[in-house]
């Protein structure tokens, strides 16, 4: 299903914190994960400087993008998200931190699209201890340890614990998954992690 998620946020922007997926027709097997999150935090790596996200890879779902489309908002405020064509292709919110700075990047991905399974299709092989690394323009890679994943209904999307400020550089992975309810995925896939390296 076409994850087409106005993402957003309840945040000093005073935006409203809703996510849906547009409809489409079945595309892949519905998506259920575990919530799950380390019993202790790792030990966060000091933040890197300013510097655009150029990929993503997750070797335990088998993503190694080579590029990282720019995300803004859309004339209703949210968020917006990888057109259906690039549904291989993440997506960085230009209005969070670049990866590996101090604070919340916001990176986001399709499960599946009009088009068929995307880039996130195997989102339910990750788990909590796995890497996310993140190449950027300045040749240095920024690598995250995921603490954290949560399947959430989108009328209970945790909108300040995602987009709200941290002291240290974390990374917030945003997908879609759950049954297709009235033509819409109905739930969304968070992976919370932090730099580690």
């Amino acid at each position: 299903m076409r994850c087409a998620a106005s993402l957003a946020l309840v945040l000093t922007a005073g935006l409203s914190g809703l996510t849906a997926c547009s409809p489409a027709h079945p595309a892949a097997e519905d998506v259920h994960v575990t919530n799950r999150s380390a019993r202790h935090a790792q030990h966060a790596a000091a933040p890197l400087p300013r510097s655009l996200p150029t990929g993503l890879r997750i070797p335990s779902a088998g993503v190694d993008a080579s590029s990282m489309l720019r995300l803004g908002l859309g004339p209703d405020r949210g968020l917006e998200v990888p057109p259906a064509d690039k549904g291989q292709e993440p997506g960085w919110w230009t209005g969070s931190v670049t990866p590996g700075q101090r604070g919340a990047a916001v990176i986001v991905a399709h499960y599946d699209t009009a088009n068929g399974p995307a880039l996130l299709r195997d989102v339910a092989l990750v788990r909590v201890g796995d890497e996310i690394a993140v190449p950027r323009a300045d040749g240095r890679t920024a690598t995250f340890t995921v603490q954290e994943i949560q399947q959430v209904a989108k009328d209970r999307f945790p909108t300040r614990k995602v987009y709200g400020p941290t002291s240290t550089p974390q990374l917030r992975l945003i997908t879609c998954g759950g049954p297709i309810v009235d033509g819409h995925r109905a739930d969304n896939i968070i992976l919370y992690a932090a730099l580690t390296s």
